[in-house]
């Protein structure tokens, strides 16, 4: 809104100071601020609101250390955060950029989902909250518009590197000529359609998901689809699992959005991206805006989800979390990269899996469940093993550090 109204200003007025507004860079920073602030402010509000509406959260007695005396505390606190997301987005981002409208939508509609299965736990009392398959539905709905927009939409398009041939013409000293050719890469100025993914490690680091398909449209875009639900369902709903503990899913999500926000801006600048050998991604560069919002409301949540939290996320929040960074990625085209930037999210959903699985396997076969580990998902079984809140969240942040750290590596790894 303030880019749209301030170039009105500098282009009708050439008032001082109106073309900052121009520049990514100023509005991320403005939009951080102002999501920080949005977070801490209102978010001390929104928990006075919901303490005196008596929404707490309900918690199961499951014999972990401090558990019961969490009882009653306030959640749907992702409202802050959803709040701290879209209010700066609309104020400091480009509203017609595709990308800015794709996770304007993925916020909103995941922020519904989670909020409708807060609202069955908390007001009809009814603790599995939302069905399974009606979550599941919602995150399908989500990556059909999200992988049919990438596929259909005339303003995601991508900038390829081309070989041009460079002719050079040596004169030796008795006058004769010598001609030598040599290739040049650059990035052509034809932007082009395409489903072009990012491998981390590899050299000629973009693979066509066309190529599976032998080219034929409606398979590319039935393939695009169907990895584009994956993605959106397995990182929300690891999201949704690790969020177990005070600041546990928000301090890990916070090095992921970082590092997200990085990998945006530079493959929206076209010497970046050529020096990195990675795709050119035109207008990609305006979710800088966005993510920038979104680290200020991660953190300024924190300010009050920290140990002993006052406010809990619910699945407004985590689910919310999960399906932006899902969403993010898919827009940079940088999915691929998720099992290692997520690497805590992709743990605690295995170790789910695996405990059930096993559970299932141990009781056919023997006539009763047994379980690999004390509980699960893994944080859980940390703190059955006697260690400290404080210190499995605090581990798990180093970990996402070191994840994100990696992540920016394969950069120059190939």
């Amino acid at each position: 809104m303030f880019y749209h109204f301030f170039r009105f200003i500098d282009q009708a007025y050439n008032f001082p100071g109106s073309g900052m507004f121009q520049y990514i860079s100023f509005r991320a920073a403005g939009a951080i601020i102002a999501s920080l602030l949005i977070a801490v402010i209102f978010g001390r509000s929104i928990i006075d609101f919901l303490r005196r509406k008596q929404i707490g959260e309900e918690i199961r007695d499951l014999g972990l250390d401090g558990q019961l005396q969490k009882r009653g505390t306030p959640t749907m606190g992702g409202v802050i955060i959803l709040l701290a997301v879209l209010v700066p987005t609309l104020l400091f981002g480009r509203l017609d950029n595709i990308y800015i409208q794709l996770m304007i939508v993925s916020t909103v509609w995941l922020g519904l989902i989670g909020g409708l299965d807060d609202y069955i736990k908390v007001f009809r009392h009814r603790k599995e909250g939302l069905k399974g398959k009606f979550k599941i539905v919602g995150q399908v709905g989500l990556g059909i518009i999200v992988g049919t927009t990438m596929w259909l939409s005339p303003d995601i398009t991508v900038r390829e590197k081309v070989t041009q041939p460079v002719e050079t013409v040596f004169v030796n000293p008795d006058g004769s000529t010598e001609q030598s050719i040599q290739l040049r890469f650059l990035i052509s100025s034809e932007a082009v359609k395409t489903t072009k993914t990012t491998i981390p490690f590899i050299k000629n680091n973009t693979f066509d998901y066309g190529w599976l398909t032998g080219g034929n449209d409606v398979a590319t875009w039935l393939l695009y689809v169907l990895v584009a639900i994956f993605v959106v369902t397995a990182v929300s709903n690891g999201a949704n699992l690790t969020d177990g503990l005070d600041g546990l899913v928000t301090g890990v999500s916070v090095p992921i959005v970082v590092v997200l926000a990085v990998l945006a801006y530079l493959s929206g600048h076209i010497v970046y991206a050529d020096y990195l050998n990675i795709m050119y991604i035109p207008q990609i560069g305006e979710l800088m805006v966005f993510a920038a919002a979104m680290i200020g409301a991660l953190v300024g949540f924190l300010w009050y989800n920290s140990f002993p939290a006052q406010i809990f996320m619910g699945d407004t929040g985590s689910l919310s979390i999960g399906g932006i960074i899902a969403v993010f990625a898919l827009c940079i085209r940088k999915e691929l990269l998720l099992p290692l930037l997520c690497g805590i999210f992709l743990v605690e959903s295995c170790s789910v899996m695996l405990q059930v699985g096993y559970f299932k396997y141990t009781k056919r076969k023997y006539g009763e469940g047994r379980r690999i580990l004390l509980m699960s998902p893994v944080h859980h079984h940390y703190q059955l093993k006697g260690q400290f809140e404080t210190k499995i969240v605090i581990r798990f942040w180093i970990i996402s550090l070191l994840l994100a750290a990696m992540t920016l590596v394969t950069l120059k790894i190939r």
